[in-house]
């Protein structure tokens, strides 16, 4: 029997009140923003919209509920847009996806921030049990998005941000799941100097955390060799989009190399606005692992393909309520 773990991969648009209020609040108080202050107000208001959407999580059933990410204006790059040894340069659109962010140029040593930990903290105060799901971007993906001003060397600095996010997951409250979010993996794959310090590096991050560790990757199908690799890497899944991209390529990926013992499953469109319903969803399920040949798997997490982000707060949440009741009972797949 494969147990069915509803999730997201976190990064949530904010609810509609807060984009308003938020928006006049750092429009009022742009120089402490620059200088990296966030005023008691816009703390306040951040605050509040974290309890929203745990809640809106909680209520719809998810087995795993994550912070959101409602902070993370740059998106992947946060954690590093926020570091102060970082400089926050001017505007560029990562991944094609007509969204702008600001490009993080790394001018010091990574130290270590406490940043997101502290996002957690609060977090794990509202949910009070074991269901809490860290996520942060993976080591390639943030390193990718970065300018590197300081380390040198490209292979270098993938292993400086490796172990810069290993000593924030260390001061992470207790949590049951860790996704690190790896879309460059497919998106801007890394070239043969750098391939085989992936797995390395992710490993690097995933030891640092008793919890279970899901790479999950999207915006296509990965590289037949880039995949080879990532499955050195030292965690219990791996994840696929099936929405974007060539489904025969990642299952002939699975089906060639194998994978983990478990699996992530992004098979909820999280860019599209028409919401799936959870026959639809559970159908998919089925479908995709029916399709793994010769291999069961313990859990599969199910979830969308991208960060639900870029849809609207309504729809986002009609998405994790289809992805909870998709997810209900628990699958036997025939091996």
């Amino acid at each position: 029997m494969t147990e069915l773990v509803s999730t997201t991969p976190g990064l949530y648009p904010l609810p509609d009140w807060a984009k308003q209020e938020l928006s006049d609040l750092k429009g009022h108080q742009k120089h402490d923003l620059i200088s990296g202050n966030e005023g008691a107000d816009i703390v306040s208001a951040y605050d509040r919209a974290r309890e929203e959407v745990v809640s809106e999580q909680t209520d719809a059933g998810l087995d795993r509920v994550v912070e959101a990410q409602l902070r993370w204006d740059d998106m992947l790059a946060h954690p590093l847009t926020v570091h102060e040894n970082v400089e926050t340069g001017g505007i560029v659109r990562y991944y094609d996806n007509n969204n702008f962010y600001r490009d993080p140029q790394v001018r010091g040593e990574l130290t270590f921030s406490g940043d997101v930990a502290a996002e957690l903290d609060a977090t794990a105060d509202l949910l009070g049990d074991e269901s809490l799901q860290a996520v942060l971007p993976g080591p390639y993906s943030l390193s990718d998005l970065a300018t590197d001003e300081h380390y040198g060397d490209e292979a270098d600095f993938l292993g400086a941000v490796s172990e810069f996010l290993a000593g924030e997951v260390d001061a992470f409250p207790d949590h049951e799941t860790l996704f690190l979010l790896e879309p460059s993996l497919v998106f801007s794959p890394p070239g043969e100097d750098v391939d085989e310090r992936v797995a390395e590096a992710i490993s690097a991050v995933s030891d640092a955390t008793d919890a279970d560790v899901v790479v999950h990757t999207y915006w296509g199908a990965l590289d037949e060799k880039v995949y080879a690799h990532l499955m050195d890497a030292d965690v219990e899944a791996i994840g696929f989009d099936f929405v974007a991209g060539d489904r025969d390529q990642t299952l002939y990926n699975i089906n060639e190399y194998g994978t983990k013992d478990d699996i992530a499953l992004g098979l909820v469109d999280g860019q599209n606005t028409l919401v799936e319903d959870p026959d639809t969803v559970r159908e998919r399920v089925e479908w995709t692992l029916d399709n793994v040949q010769s291999q069961t798997f313990d859990t599969a997490y199910v979830t969308s393909n991208t960060e639900l982000f870029y849809l609207p707060e309504n729809r986002a949440t009609e998405k994790l309520a289809a992805l909870a009741a998709a997810t209900e009972d628990e699958l036997e797949v025939e091996a």
